[in-house]
């Protein structure tokens, strides 16, 4: 891999090290995590900095996490795997990078004079809340340190155990803005088996929607992406609405399938393997660019825009436009006490 031969001299101790990592604690397999190989890492820096030329309204995120266990066929960031030396696919999926030191070497960068407060993305990459969370429960520790450096926070994720965190994001929500998504893009349990095999089924990403809207936060859902002839008809598009809507969701994006990059190939592998009617048409469809055409946004949206509009969900072409919301709207319904800020946030 690619940490092979590049030691750090500090490290004292023969660790091996990977390009903004210090080393390589240990590499676990346990019979909780069937097939998965967590590698324990030593961040060198947790905040990212993304390019001046990045259209998104945060300039920094945090990712604890290399690789993801939803294991979802259609995922952008699988190419971002190789510069680790695993490949897209398989290894994506079941060789996660676990940044251990992640919340110690957060809070120095946070404290530093230079931050002032920036709002702060988590999920943009792999899924902050995916299974390895429950293992290793990072998310705490950097709500924590970001809601207490000022920094607004925002996540999206497909993952079920946001839902621990809610009392902690609620009383975050109290010192700083906090914007919580939900990607959910399809409602039929056999094709998600198929797509996004790891990932939790439809109806707890629903649940999910629905407590955080019971915390009082305006849950935004990321209804992406859309998947030509096979999850794009009116009638499975307008079910998804209509589900939303009942949970509780506030917004929606609707964005098609864009493939892009590398894991182009691993999801046209997949789309030969259990739809090859489709190949020829996704070709068609895609052409060289990889970007959908223009004629099927336009479509897409032309169907989808009275569906939101008829049950209530604002629709926003930029997911993350719609400003975080600082306070909840309404107190936790189980009656639960929000955490202290000194104890969980400091």
């Amino acid at each position: 891999m690619r940490w092979d031969g590049q030691l750090l001299s500090d490290a004292g101790s023969g660790v091996r090290a990977l390009p903004g990592l210090e080393g390589v604690g240990r590499t676990v397999t346990t019979p909780e995590f069937e097939g998965i190989t967590f590698h324990e890492v030593l961040c060198k820096s947790a905040l990212n900095k993304l390019p001046e030329s990045s259209a998104m309204p945060f300039s920094w995120t945090v990712n604890p996490y290399r690789g993801c266990t939803h294991a979802c066929t259609y995922c952008f960031a699988r190419s971002s795997h190789e510069y680790l030396e695993f490949d897209a696919g398989g290894d994506f999926d079941s060789q996660i990078v676990v940044k251990t030191n992640l919340v110690p070497v957060l809070k120095k960068e946070l404290r530093r004079a230079s931050w002032r407060g920036e709002p702060v993305a988590l999920g943009t990459n792999t899924d902050p809340y995916q299974r390895a969370e429950g293992r290793y429960r990072l998310m705490p520790g950097v709500i924590g340190a970001l809601a207490g450096a000022g920094s607004p926070i925002s996540i999206l994720t497909k993952g079920t155990l946001l839902r621990r965190d809610l009392p902690l994001l609620t009383t975050a929500a109290t010192r700083v803005p906090v914007q919580l998504s939900v990607s959910l893009a399809l409602l039929d349990p056999e094709l998600q088996r198929s797509l996004e095999p790891g990932t939790p089924k439809p109806e707890a990403r629903l649940e999910l929607i629905r407590a955080i809207a019971e915390a009082g936060f305006d849950c935004h859902v990321m209804v992406a992406p859309v998947v030509p002839y096979l999850t794009d008809d009116a009638a499975s598009l307008r079910a998804l609405i209509a589900a939303l809507a009942d949970a509780g969701a506030a917004s929606a994006s609707v964005m098609a399938l864009n493939l892009t990059g590398r894991y182009r190939d691993w999801f046209l592998g997949w789309l030969s393997e259990n739809h090859p009617m489709l190949v020829r048409r996704y070709r068609q469809l895609y052409g060289s660019t990889g970007r959908v055409s223009a004629d099927y946004r336009t479509h897409l949206r032309a169907r989808v825009t009275p569906m939101l509009e008829e049950f209530g969900l604002l629709r926003l072409e930029d997911p993350y436009a719609s400003p975080p919301q600082r306070v909840p709207r309404a107190p936790r319904v189980d009656g639960s006490a929000a955490p202290d800020l000194q104890e969980s946030l400091f």
